[in-house]
């Protein structure tokens, strides 16, 4: 299995980010993808979470702004990121949990905000 991230950079607060994150060697429809994020010092924490079914859930400090979607053609989970915040500087992981409960990581994006 491999994920592969993409789309992360500088942008200023209050600007839009596109991640994208490519799977390979999975099943994709079977697989509830995810969005973490680590930003230095802190652990890594969820951001959103699409399942297999399309059921979303989002971390209370980027719901309103953050949408996780998935393109099946491409095996592609994204996640439009607006209204950023400095806050959200951190780096994005992206995730793939397939049955039993197996976890897969990306490398990680670097996402940074400036004030």
């Amino acid at each position: 299995v491999q994920l592969v991230e993409s789309g992360g950079g500088l942008v200023q607060a209050g600007g839009s980010l596109r991640l994208s994150c490519a799977a390979s060697g999975l099943t994709f429809s079977w697989a509830n993808m995810a969005w973490y994020r680590q930003a230095p010092g802190n652990q890594r924490e969820l951001v959103a979470i699409l399942t297999s079914g399309d059921s979303t859930n989002y971390a209370d400090f980027v719901k309103g702004r953050f949408t996780i979607s998935r393109d099946g053609a491409k095996n592609t989970v994204y996640l439009q990121m607006n209204s950023l915040k400095p806050e959200d500087t951190a780096v994005y992981y992206c995730n793939a949990r397939v049955p039993p409960n197996y976890d897969f990581w990306g490398q990680g994006t670097q996402v940074t905000v400036s004030s």
